[in-house]
């Protein structure tokens, strides 16, 4: 697995890159694929469930808030910080989500936001659930790794924390490992 400086040291919401950034990706995605799969216009409702440390602490962390905007249609490093909590309080005063930024549905926080217990794979766990008027649409469960890494239950299940398949020209995984193909090579390490 690859992990460059820019995968490290993320632009995002704060506090915590567990508790914001890997929510708030995880339910971006989860938007992104209900619109890939022509899903939207059929979703009339979402549900949002959080466990473990995503529930116990989650929203004094600010995940309730992230995973929300997240379902608009927001992203860690593209969002205006300042513009989380109005539309947020928007949100709740309407009580509708604008899923994906386009497709308006009704959401009460205190039904369609539920906090949860431990899922067996990882502590920063949530499920995102859309039905539409037939019944349940799409679920999904994302894990969030640490340092707004994110995996589904699809790549947990298999054990794939990556799907990054890129071959680099000086692969290591140790510090030595580094010096000795910077010898190799007569490299320099920022080279």
């Amino acid at each position: 697995m690859a992990i460059s400086v820019f995968d490290l040291f993320k632009i995002g919401i704060g506090p915590s890159s567990s508790h914001t950034v890997g929510p708030m990706r995880a339910a971006a995605l989860f938007a992104t694929a209900l619109r890939e799969r022509g899903l939207l216009a059929q979703v009339t409702r979402v549900e949002v469930r959080l466990y473990g440390s995503l529930s116990a602490t989650g929203v004094g962390h600010g995940t309730d808030r992230a995973t929300l905007v997240g379902l608009m249609g927001e992203w860690p490093d593209r969002v205006d910080p300042k513009q989380i909590a109005p539309r947020i309080e928007a949100l709740k005063e309407a009580r509708e989500l604008l899923l994906d930024g386009s497709h308006p549905v009704a959401f009460d926080w205190q039904r369609d936001l539920l906090l949860d217990e431990n899922l067996p794979y990882h502590p920063n766990a949530m499920t995102l659930i859309v039905e539409g008027a037939a019944g349940e649409l799409h679920r999904d469960t994302y894990y969030s790794v640490g340092g707004g890494f994110v995996v589904d239950e699809a790549q947990a299940k298999a054990g794939q924390l990556d799907q990054d398949a890129t071959e680099l020209p000086y692969d290591f995984s140790s510090a030595e490992e580094l010096l000795v193909l910077c010898q190799r090579h007569n490299l320099r390490i920022s080279e």
